[in-house]
């Protein structure tokens, strides 16, 4: 990994929350950044599941250096090559594919590929990961699932995402092997729609006083 990309996945670790925003176009995008920013976490991943995704990311990145906006929602190497034009400076993906893991390496962009099994995580061992999305978390059984993988695989990172909210946070944080967690209950898109930015900070605030609090397993 280069001190690049290395940089950004520590700049993951620090927040301990990753905001998963789904946008359509700058405007909203600027908007959405600047209440996160507000709340005490300047990091974005914006899901590349609308026309105006890469507006979004694009505008952030120029206009927001201050946050750490990525890409997510990546299923195809082209999606890695658009993401990383615009401006994204980390990748995460709901599968894994070699494709797409091996365009974001040739880029040097750290990606988070989507794992739910140890074959998965396996696959991401052989491609030099040692990052990886556990999705959808919730479903897959949370954070016992999380311990019960890192047993057999005690040098990988997750970042649990599905189903994570404020009520549960704070058991995802509190395992060693998780790396940060990701959710959108901070950015609704129905808190998006009404341009309702204080609520987004507010929560973001309640999110940033949470994960300060998490005290890890075994410390």
């Amino acid at each position: 990994m280069s001190p690049t990309a290395s940089s950004v996945v520590d700049q993951l670790g620090a927040a301990r929350v990753v905001p998963v925003v789904v946008v359509d176009g700058a405007a909203d995008g600027l908007q959405v950044a600047g209440a996160l920013a507000d709340g005490g976490l300047p990091v974005a991943e914006v899901t590349f599941r609308t026309a105006g995704a890469h507006l979004a990311i694009e505008a952030i990145a120029s206009e927001r250096p201050d946050v750490l906006v990525g890409a997510g929602t990546i299923v195809t190497a082209q999606q890695v090559d658009e993401a990383v034009r615009v401006g994204a400076r980390f990748l995460v993906s709901p599968g894994l594919s070699a494709d797409v893991v091996r365009r974001a390496q040739h880029h040097g962009v750290p990606i988070l590929p989507g794992v739910a099994t140890p074959s998965d995580i396996i696959a991401a061992l052989d491609l030099g990961l040692d990052l990886v999305k556990l999705f959808p978390a919730g479903v897959l059984g949370g954070p016992a699932t999380v311990k019960a993988f890192s047993a057999p695989f005690p040098g990988v990172r997750f970042v649990p995402t599905g189903g994570v909210g404020a009520a549960n946070l704070l058991d995802y944080l509190a395992l060693p092997a998780v790396h940060a967690a990701g959710g959108s209950w901070m950015v609704e898109r129905s808190l998006v729609a009404a341009g309702d930015w204080a609520e987004i900070t507010r929560r973001t605030r309640e999110a940033v006083a949470l994960a300060a609090s998490t005290p890890t397993e075994g410390a």
